[in-house]
C-alpha cells in the first residue's frame, strides 16, 4: 500500500465521526432523490403498462341516450381508429352491516367477451353472467380497491338502487380498469365511499330502459390524428342525443389525479434532494478547508519528500470521495427502502396488476454523477489552495489575522463579560466561516419547515373545505333536475333541521381562443349550508354577485372581474349564454364556478329547478335520515360529510404523517452534521488556546463554555433565518405545484416552526454532549506542543 493511501486511511480512522455525519447528509440527499424519482417512475411505468394492456383510450363523450347504430357514423369521423360504446350509472349501494352511504359506478359489460379498449381485468372470480327475466339478482364484478377496504370477497351480497328498484348485487369477483386507477369522489380518494360495479350490460339496460342504446363512447386515436379536430367531430356528432361536449385523455379524472401526483413528486423530488446536496458540499469544503490547514506541515513534508502536487491533491480528493462513496452507498440503500415504502402507500391510492418498485439504471447513473461533481465542487477549491503552496511556506504558521474591536464593542455595547465577549469577537472575526455555518443550520429548520407544512396545508384544507364550506351534514342529488318541491318533502324527513336546494350545471366557458369545462354551482343566495371560502378564509357571499369564479378559472380564461363570459349549457336543450363575472374566488380545490341558485335558473330559463339538496341533521339522526331518503323516488344518491372525511382522513392524514416525519429525519440529520463538524473542526483549530486557558486556570466547564458558546450563538442566529428560509422555500414549491386540481395555502403554523427549532436544539445538544466529553479529555501537552 502506498504511503498516501496509508495516511488516507489513518486520517479517516481519527476523523470517522466528522466523515460519518458527511456521508449520513450525502446519503439523505441521494436517498431523497431516489426515493421520490424511483417512486414516481415506478408509477409511470405501471401506469404506461397498464394503459397498454387494457387498451386505454384517448377520447371520452357521455350523452343522455343514444342508439347503437350512431356508433357507426362516429368511426367515419376522421382521425378516429376505433369506437367503443357502453351504458354506465351512478347508483346508490347498500353494504350489509353499514349505514355508511356509498356510491356506485355501474358499468355494462358486453357478453362477447373482453371489450377493444379500456378492458375489464379480471383479477379474482370470473365475469358476471345475465339473469334471467324479473330475476333480482345482478351478478358483478366489484373493482378491488372497494372490495378491499369493504372486506368483499366473490359470494358477498349487497343492494342496490337501480332506476327505483332494490336488487341484489352477487360480488363473482374482483377487477381493474385503466379508467378507474384512481377512485374516489371529486378529486378525493374514497375506496370505502365509491365502488366500481361490472355488470352484464343487457341486465342493466333492461333495468334502465335503454335496450339498444348507450351513454358513454371511448375513442382510440388514428396515428397522427388531431385530438382536437376528433373531440370537435364528437361533439357535433353526438349533439342530437344530449352530448355537448367530448374530452381528451387529459380530463379524465383517474388519469388527471395520477399524473397531477407525478408532476408534483417529480417537484419535490427534484427540489429536496438539491437542498440537502448543497448542504454536504458545504461541509466538505469547510471540513477539507478546515483539515488541510490543520495538516500544513505534513503538506510541506510530503512537498519536501518529493511528492508532486497531482499527487497531493488527488490523496485529498480520495479522502473526499471515500466519505461520498460511503453517503452515496447508503443513500442508495435508503431511496431503495424508502422507494419501497412510498411505492405502497402508492398502491393504496392506484390500482394496477402489478406494481413494484424497481430503481431505473439511468437514475443511478445520474445519482452517481450528482454526487461526485456536487463533491468536487465544493472542495476543488480548498484542494488547489493546498497544493499550491510553497513547502517553506507550508512550514510556517499561517500568519496571525488582522484583528480589530468588535461591531458591538465600536456601537458601545459594555457589560459583557470576558467569555462572552471571546465568543462575540471569534464568530465577528470570521465572518465567511461563521455566514456557512449559520447557513447550514439554517437550511436545517427550513427542511423541517417545509416537511411539516404539508401537514399544516391538509389541516387548513380539510378544515376550509368540509367546516368552514360545507356545513351540511348529508347532501343528496336527483338523478334529472327536478321542481324545487322535493325540497319540502326532505325537511319532513326525522332529525332534518334544515334543507337548501342547489343546481349544478354542466358547461363551456369560452373566452375568444380559450375554452374550458366545468360546472356552475348554484346555491341560495344567502346560503347557510354553503359558503365560498378562500384560502385566507373570507366568504364570497352570492347573493347579486352574478358569475363567481375561481381564480385559477378567470386566470385560464383570461377574464377579470367586469368581463363578459360565452357560455355554452351542455345539460338540455342547446343554449349559450352571456354572463358577467362578478367576483374571483381564491380556492384550493378545483376549477370553479358559483352563482346564486335563483339568478341561475332565471337566465337559463326553466323554471324553479334543483338537481341536489344540503341537509343540516340533529346531532345523532345521520343514520335514520339517510335511510328514510331510500324511501323518496327523487333522490338518486346521498353522500354524508363524516362519513367522507373520516375516509380521507384514513388515507391522506396517514400519508402526509409519514412524509413529514420522513423530512424531519433527513433535517435532523443535516443539523447533526452541520452543528457537529462545526464543532469538532473549532476544536481541532483552537485546541492550543484551549489547553493555554486551562493551564491559566480556567475549568472545563469555562473552557467549554467557550467553545458551546459559540455552537449556541450560530444556532441561535440560524433559527430566524431558518424559519424565514423555510417560508421562502415553501412558497416557491406551493408555486410549482399550483395545479388545476389543488393549490396547498402557505400557512405555516406556530407548532411546525416550534418543532423546527427542537429539532435543531435536539441535534445540537446531543453534538455538544460529544464534544463536551472531547474537551474533558484534551491532551494538554500534546495540544500545547508548537512550532517555533
Amino acid at each position: 500500500m502506498k504511503a498516501l493511501d496509508r495516511k488516507l486511511l489513518r486520517d479517516l480512522r481519527l476523523m470517522w465521526s466528522q466523515a460519518l455525519t458527511i456521508a449520513l447528509v450525502v446519503a439523505s440527499g441521494i436517498g431523497g432523490f431516489v426515493t421520490s424519482l424511483s417512486a414516481v417512475d415506478s408509477l409511470a411505468l405501471a401506469r404506461d403498462r397498464f394503459y397498454a394492456q387494457g387498451r386505454f383510450a384517448d377520447v371520452f363523450a357521455a350523452v343522455k341516450r343514444a342508439p347503437d347504430a350512431a356508433a357507426e357514423a362516429l368511426g367515419r369521423i376522421d382521425g378516429v381508429a376505433q369506437v367503443q360504446t357502453t351504458l354506465e350509472e351512478m347508483a346508490r349501494v347498500e353494504v350489509p352491516g353499514s349505514a355508511d352511504p356509498v356510491l356506485g359506478q355501474l358499468i355494462g359489460l358486453p357478453r362477447r367477451g373482453s371489450d377493444a379498449m379500456n378492458r375489464v381485468l379480471v383479477s379474482a372470480g370470473r365475469a358476471p353472467a345475465a339473469v334471467a327475466a324479473g330475476d333480482d339478482r345482478i351478478e358483478a364484478l366489484v373493482s378491488e380497491g372497494f372490495a378491499q377496504a369493504r372486506g368483499l370477497v366473490p359470494g358477498s351480497q349487497l343492494r342496490v338502487q337501480l332506476n327505483g328498484r332494490r336488487r341484489t348485487i352477487v360480488m363473482v369477483g374482483t377487477a381493474l380498469s385503466p379508467e378507474y386507477i384512481f377512485a374516489g369522489l371529486w378529486g378525493m380518494p374514497d375506496t370505502r365511499g365509491f365502488g366500481v360495479f361490472w355488470v352484464d350490460r343487457e341486465t342493466l339496460a333492461a333495468a334502465y330502459d335503454m335496450r339498444g342504446a348507450f351513454n358513454r363512447v371511448a375513442v382510440r386515436l388514428a396515428p397522427g390524428a388531431s385530438k382536437e379536430a376528433v373531440i370537435d367531430g364528437l361533439s357535433r356528432r353526438l349533439s342530437p342525443y344530449g352530448g355537448r361536449q367530448a374530452n381528451g385523455r387529459d380530463e379524465q379524472p383517474s388519469h388527471l389525479m395520477l399524473d397531477n401526483e407525478i408532476k408534483e413528486q417529480r417537484v419535490l423530488g427534484t427540489i429536496l434532494p438539491a437542498i440537502f446536496l448543497g448542504v454536504a458540499a458545504f461541509l466538505l469544503n469547510v471540513v477539507v478547508t478546515r483539515l488541510v490547514s490543520t495538516q500544513r506541515e505534513q503538506v510541506a513534508a510530503l512537498k519536501a519528500l518529493g511528492y508532486p502536487d497531482r499527487a497531493i491533491g488527488l490523496h485529498y480528493l480520495k479522502l473526499v470521495m471515500a466519505i461520498v462513496l460511503v453517503g452515496l452507498a447508503l443513500g442508495v440503500l435508503l431511496g431503495k427502502v424508502l422507494g419501497t415504502l412510498l411505492t405502497g402507500l402508492y398502491a393504496e391510492l392506484f390500482r394496477f396488476p402489478s406494481f413494484e418498485h424497481a430503481i431505473a439504471p439511468w437514475l443511478l447513473v445520474v445519482s452517481i454523477g450528482i454526487t461526485v461533481v456536487t463533491a468536487v465542487a465544493g472542495t476543488l477549491n480548498a484542494i488547489a489552495a493546498t497544493v499550491r503552496l510553497a513547502p517553506a511556506e507550508a512550514m510556517r504558521p499561517p500568519a496571525p489575522g488582522h484583528y480589530r474591536r468588535t461591531l458591538l464593542e465600536r456601537l458601545g455595547v459594555r457589560g459583557m463579560n470576558p467569555a462572552l465577549r471571546m465568543i462575540v469577537r471569534n464568530i465577528e472575526r470570521r465572518p465567511l466561516r461563521s455566514g456557512l455555518s449559520v447557513a447550514g443550520v439554517a437550511a436545517a429548520v427550513a427542511i423541517v419547515v417545509l416537511g411539516n407544512f404539508f401537514r399544516d396545508a391538509i389541516d387548513v384544507i380539510v378544515d376550509s373545505q368540509f367546516n368552514l364550506s360545507m356545513r351540511t351534514d348529508i347532501t343528496v342529488w336527483a338523478a334529472e333536475a327536478v321542481g324545487d318541491g322535493a325540497r319540502r318533502e326532505l325537511t319532513h324527513l326525522p332529525g332534518v333541521r334544515d334543507v337548501e336546494s342547489t343546481r349544478f350545471v354542466a358547461v363551456n366557458f369560452i373566452n375568444g381562443h380559450r375554452r374550458e369545462r366545468s360546472l356552475i354551482r348554484g346555491y341560495a343566495p344567502r346560503s347557510q349550508l354553503f359558503r365560498a371560502i378562500d384560502a385566507d378564509g373570507r366568504e364570497t357571499v352570492l347573493d347579486g354577485r352574478g358569475l363567481v369564479l375561481t381564480d385559477r378559472l378567470a386566470d385560464k380564461l383570461g377574464l377579470r372581474v367586469g368581463d363578459r363570459v360565452r357560455v355554452e349549457v351542455l345539460e338540455g336543450r342547446e343554449r349559450t349564454l352571456e354572463l358577467v363575472v362578478g367576483a374571483t374566488v381564491r380556492e384550493m380545490m378545483g376549477l370553479n364556478a358559483y352563482m346564486d341558485r335563483p339568478s341561475l335558473n332565471r337566465v337559463l330559463g326553466d323554471g324553479d329547478l334543483s338537481t341536489g339538496f344540503m341537509m343540516a341533521l340533529e346531532p345523532g339522526s345521520e343514520d335514520t335520515a339517510l335511510e328514510a331518503t331510500k324511501a323518496l323516488p327523487a333522490v338518486a344518491g346521498a353522500w354524508s360529510k363524516s362519513t367522507m372525511l373520516r375516509n380521507l382522513q384514513q388515507i391522506s392524514a396517514r400519508n402526509v404523517r409519514i412524509m413529514s416525519t420522513i423530512l424531519t429525519m433527513f433535517a435532523s440529520v443535516i443539523a447533526v452534521g452541520v452543528v457537529y463538524n462545526n464543532a469538532r473542526i473549532a476544536l481541532s483549530e483552537r485546541a492550543w488556546e484551549l489547553a493555554s486557558l486551562r493551564v491559566l486556570g480556567f475549568t472545563r466547564a469555562e473552557v467549554s463554555g467557550l467553545l458551546l458558546g459559540e455552537l449556541a450563538m450560530v444556532i441561535a442566529l440560524a433559527l430566524p433565518i431558518g424559519m424565514a428560509m423555510g417560508w421562502a422555500i415553501t412558497h416557491g414549491v406551493v408555486e410549482l405545484l399550483k395545479s388545476d386540481q389543488f393549490y396547498f395555502p402557505v400557512v405555516i403554523r406556530a407548532r411546525t416552526y416550534a418543532g423546527a427549532a427542537l429539532c435543531v436544539l435536539v441535534a445540537g445538544a446531543a453534538s455538544a454532549l460529544v464534544v463536551r466529553r472531547r474537551i474533558d479529555r484534551l491532551d494538554m501537552v500534546s495540544a500545547l506542543k508548537t512550532r517555533d
